[in-house]
């Protein structure tokens, strides 16, 4: 299961439900695949095809829906 966070432009951003406990986010669109940590802070953990600029877009992102991806993130993944 991979629920979508939500989409903006060409990306989804999503999580797996069965992966690490580490809070963290992938990307993904036709032109590549990302996944950035979200704690300690927002930092680039893989990336498959996204050019620096589109990396910087997808941070910006992030950034600006931190609150909602962590809130996602700990209703998901609640006990």
């Amino acid at each position: 299961m991979s629920p979508t966070v939500f989409r903006e432009s060409s990306y989804r951003f999503f999580f797996f439900s069965r992966e690490e406990e580490r809070m963290h986010i992938h990307v993904q669109s036709t032109e590549g695949e990302a996944k950035f940590w979200l704690e300690p802070e927002i930092e680039l953990a893989k990336n498959h095809r996204f050019s620096r600029q589109q990396l910087k877009e997808i941070e910006a992102l992030i950034e600006a829906r931190y609150d909602e991806l962590r809130n996602s993130w700990k209703e998901h993944f609640r006990h």
